[in-house]
C-alpha cells in the first residue's frame, strides 16, 4: 500500500484484502484459543440445564444472514423441552459450526435443514444438507484440526478447518459424540448425541449422578438424510 499510495485504486483493493485477511486471522485465533480451552477441560465445570431446542434456534439464526447470502434455505424442525446439562454457549458455538459448514459446502437454491430430538433418552441434533458429500475415505478425517475436505472452497469461504474439530469436542465435554452420514453427490447428516436431562427438577447448576457419562451407536450410518 505504500508503494501505491499514488494509486487510488489499488490502495483500495489492497485494503479490501488486508481486510479480508485480518477477519480470517481473527477467526482463526478464536478458533485455536476455543479449541485449547475445550481440550485442556475433559468435562465441564458446574454443568446447567440447558434448553437444546432454543440453543439450535439461536445458532439458526446467527447462520441466517450468511444463509441468505449463498441463497440457502435454513428449515428448522426441533422438538420442544429438549434438555440436556452442560454449556449453552458453547451447544450454540457447535451447532453454528456444522450449520455454517453446511452452507458453505451446499449450493445455492438448496436447503439446510436442522433438527432435535428425543432417543431412548439421548438428546439429537441433526444438520442436513444438499451438498456434494463428503467420500468414505474423507470421513474418517473430517474431524481432525485443520483438515479441509476442499482447500480451495474453505479458503473462498473464510473456513479455518478448525470448526468440525470444535464440535467433536463439545460433545465429548457434554459426554456425547457426533457422527456423519454422507455419500457423494446425496449430501450429509452431522448428528450430535447427548444425554439427555430425563429429570428436570435437579437444580440449575447442579448436575445429576452419571450426567455426561454415556455410550452410543451410529444409527445414523446407511440412513438417506432426505
Amino acid at each position: 500500500m505504500l508503494d501505491a499510495k499514488e494509486d487510488p485504486e489499488a490502495v483500495e483493493r489492497f485494503a479490501g484484502r488486508m481486510q479480508v485477511e485480518s477477519a480470517r486471522l481473527a477467526q482463526l485465533v478464536k478458533e485455536i484459543v476455543e479449541l485449547s480451552r475445550l481440550q485442556v477441560a475433559d468435562t465441564l465445570h458446574q454443568p446447567r440445564l440447558v434448553d437444546v431446542t432454543a440453543a439450535t434456534r439461536e445458532a439458526i439464526d446467527h447462520s441466517r444472514v450468511g444463509a441468505d447470502a449463498r441463497q440457502i434455505e435454513l428449515v428448522e424442525s426441533c422438538d420442544p423441552d429438549l434438555k440436556v446439562y452442560g454449556d449453552e454457549d458453547l451447544l450454540v458455538t457447535a451447532v453454528r459450526n456444522l450449520i455454517g459448514n453446511a452452507v458453505a459446502y451446499s449450493e445455492p437454491g438448496t436447503r439446510v435443514a436442522v433438527g432435535g430430538r428425543l432417543t431412548d433418552d439421548v438428546v439429537e441434533v441433526t444438520v442436513t444438507d444438499q451438498g456434494h458429500g463428503i467420500a468414505p475415505e474423507e470421513q474418517e478425517r473430517i474431524f481432525e484440526r485443520f483438515y479441509r475436505v476442499d482447500a480451495a472452497r474453505s479458503r473462498a469461504t473464510g473456513g479455518t478447518g478448525l470448526g468440525l474439530s470444535i464440535v467433536k469436542h463439545v460433545a465429548a465435554n457434554h459426554g456425547g459424540e457426533v457422527t456423519v452420514w454422507s455419500e457423494p453427490g446425496r449430501g450429509s447428516t452431522f448428528t450430535i448425541r447427548l444425554p439427555a436431562a430425563v429429570d428436570h427438577t435437579v437444580p440449575t447448576g447442579a448436575a445429576p449422578a452419571g450426567a455426561g457419562h454415556a455410550a452410543y451407536v451410529d444409527t445414523t450410518a446407511g440412513e438417506d438424510p432426505s
